[in-house]
C-alpha cells in the first residue's frame, strides 16, 4: 500500500513538474494582455485626471514638477519599485506678453518659444513662401534688415517634391540671410494659433518670431501682391535657469539585463492648453503599457525602461541628457532599441528606423498582434524623422520603432494650440495604442535576436543622408560628421 501511495505521490509530482514547464504560446499570451488591457486600462482616466488636477505640463514650472510627482507615484501604484528621477539642468524658456501691429492695425498672434527675453522691432514685410531655402536664394538680400513672412507647411500650387522645414529650421534661414523677425502663418482655419520652439538648438534666438492665423496670413499675403506692409512687433518672454525630470522606471531582463530597451512618450506640453494630444496620449500610453508588464506579470529577456521625457518641446532637452548620461558612463552600447510614442494614437502599423537585418520580424510580430484585433493593420515601413525623444538616440545609430496612427486628422488642428484639450482624446484609441504597444515592446525585448543592431558612425551618416535629414540636421547644428 505503501509503495503504491509513494507511486502515485511521485506520479502526481512528475505532473505537477511537467505543467510547470509548460510555456504560454504567443497567441494565449497576447491574448491574456489583450483581455486585461480592455478591461483595466487606466490610460484615458490617468490623463483626464491629470489635464484636470494639473493643466499644461510646461518644463521648468510648477506644473511641469507636479507632472513629474504624478507620474512617478502612478509607476509606484502600479508596482515599480524601481522607480528614478534622472534630474537635469537646463535654461527654460516661457512666454510673457507680445503684440503685432500691421500698419497700425493690431493683429492676433502668440509668441513663437525661445524668441528674445525683448523685443521692439519694426520693418517691411516680406513674403518669403515657403520659408524654404530655395525661396531665399532666389533674393539673398530681400529679407536684409526686414521682418520674413513664411506659411507653416507647402503652400497649395508649389513646386510639386517640396520637402517641408520644421517652423524652428524656417526661423533659422530667416536668421541666416538677415530678418530681424519672423512671421510664421498658421495652416489650420478658424483663428487658431499655434506655439512650439522657433529655435533648432533649444537656445534663445536672436529675433522675435511669432504666429498668426491662417485667415489674417493669407490676407496679408494678398495685400503684399499690390503695396508694402509694416510690421511692429513688441514682446517680453522669461528664460531661467531650471531644473527638470525624466520619470524612469525599469524592469530589469530575465536573461540579457545588459540590453536595454527604451519605451519613451514626452511628458512636457506647451502651455496654451492641457497638451492632451500632444503629448497626453502619448505619454499616458507608456505609463499605462509599463502599468501593463506589472499587471500581466510580464518577464521579458531584456531590461525596459519607461520613460517619460521632459523638455522635449523646448528641444528634446530630456532626451539629449539621457543619451548624453548614456555615453559618459560608457552605457550607450547597452541601449539597443529606442521606442517612441509622440502623438501616438489607435495604432494600424509599426516604423522601425535603422539598418533592419530581419524585416520579417516586424511583419510577424504584427501578424501575431493583428489576431487579436483587425483593426491594426499590419502596415510597416523603415524611414526616419527628426524632431521627437527618438532623436538623440538614432544620431547614436541606435535603431527606433515607432507606430503607424490612425487618429482623425482634426484633432491635429490643436497641435501646439489652445484647443488640445482632454475633450479630443478618444477612449477606444489611447486603450489601443496601450493594448497593441504592449504586444509591440514585449515581443521586441522578449526575442530571440533583434531585428536591428546599432549601427556605427558612417552607416549611421549614410542613413541619415538616405532619409534626406542632413539639411534639417545642419540647420539644427546636430550634423556631427565632417564633410
Amino acid at each position: 500500500m505503501r509503495k503504491i501511495t509513494l507511486l502515485m505521490l511521485l506520479t502526481v509530482i512528475a505532473i505537477s513538474c511537467k505543467e510547470e514547464k509548460k510555456v504560454e504560446s504567443q497567441a494565449a499570451l497576447f491574448a491574456r494582455i489583450d483581455a486585461e488591457i480592455t478591461q483595466n486600462s487606466k490610460a484615458y482616466s490617468d490623463l483626464e485626471e491629470a489635464t484636470k488636477t494639473i493643466g499644461h505640463r510646461l518644463t521648468g514650472s510648477e506644473n511641469g514638477a507636479k507632472a513629474e510627482e504624478y507620474t512617478y507615484n502612478k509607476f509606484k501604484e502600479y508596482g515599480f519599485e524601481n522607480v528614478a528621477y534622472q534630474t537635469f539642468e537646463v535654461e527654460a524658456w516661457a512666454r510673457d506678453q507680445v503684440s503685432l501691429e500691421i500698419n497700425t492695425q493690431a493683429i492676433k498672434v502668440v509668441t513663437l518659444g525661445h524668441s528674445p527675453v525683448k523685443a521692439e522691432v519694426t520693418g517691411e514685410i516680406v513674403d518669403m513662401g515657403n520659408g524654404l531655402e530655395t525661396d531665399y536664394a532666389a533674393n539673398a538680400e530681400a529679407v536684409k534688415n526686414k521682418i520674413s513672412l513664411v506659411y507653416i507647411h507647402i503652400l497649395e500650387g508649389s513646386e510639386e517634391g517640396l520637402t517641408n522645414l520644421h517652423r524652428s529650421e524656417k526661423t533659422a534661414l530667416a536668421i541666416k540671410y538677415g530678418a530681424k523677425g519672423i512671421i510664421i502663418i498658421n495652416q489650420v482655419p478658424g483663428g487658431v494659433l499655434l506655439t512650439g520652439t522657433a529655435s533648432v538648438t533649444g537656445e534663445l534666438i536672436p529675433i522675435p518670431a511669432v504666429c498668426i492665423g491662417m485667415e489674417d496670413g493669407m490676407s496679408l499675403k494678398e495685400a503684399l501682391k499690390t503695396k508694402k506692409a509694416t510690421a511692429t512687433i513688441k514682446m517680453t518672454n522669461k528664460s531661467d535657469l531650471i531644473k527638470a525630470r525624466n520619470v524612469v522606471a525599469t524592469i530589469k531582463g530575465s536573461d540579457l539585463a545588459d540590453e536595454e530597451i527604451v519605451l519613451g512618450g514626452h511628458l512636457d506640453s506647451w502651455d496654451l492648453a492641457t497638451g492632451a494630444i500632444d503629448n497626453g496620449i502619448g505619454s499616458f500610453a507608456v505609463l499605462d503599457i509599463a502599468r501593463a508588464f506589472k499587471a500581466n506579470k510580464l518577464q521579458p529577456k531584456r531590461t525596459i525602461k519607461f520613460v517619460l521625457f521632459m523638455g522635449e518641446e523646448q528641444g528634446l532637452l530630456g532626451s539629449k541628457y539621457m543619451v548624453q548620461e548614456a555615453i559618459k558612463a560608457g552605457e550607450i552600447e547597452n541601449i539597443k532599441y529606442m521606442m517612441n510614442l509622440d502623438m501616438s494614437g489607435n495604432p494600424i502599423g509599426m516604423n522601425a528606423g535603422g539598418q533592419l537585418n530581419d524585416e520579417a520580424f516586424f511583419k510577424t510580430l504584427g501578424a501575431a498582434i493583428q489576431q487579436q484585433d483587425t483593426i491594426y493593420q499590419n502596415d510597416f515601413s523603415n524611414r526616419s524623422s527628426l524632431h521627437s525623444d527618438h532623436q538623440p538616440f538614432m544620431l547614436e545609430g541606435v535603431p527606433i520603432l515607432s507606430v503607424h496612427s490612425n487618429l482623425d486628422r482634426s484633432i491635429y488642428g490643436c497641435y501646439h494650440s489652445d484647443c488640445d484639450d482632454f475633450n479630443l482624446v478618444n477612449k477606444e484609441h489611447i486603450t489601443n495604442t496601450s493594448r497593441f504597444g504592449t504586444m509591440m515592446l514585449y515581443g521586441l525585448a522578449n526575442a530571440e535576436k533583434l531585428p536591428a543592431t546599432k549601427m556605427d558612425s558612417e552607416t549611421t551618416k549614410a542613413f541619415m543622408i538616405k532619409n534626406n535629414l542632413k539639411e534639417k540636421l545642419i540647420l539644427g547644428g546636430d550634423w556631427k560628421w565632417e564633410e
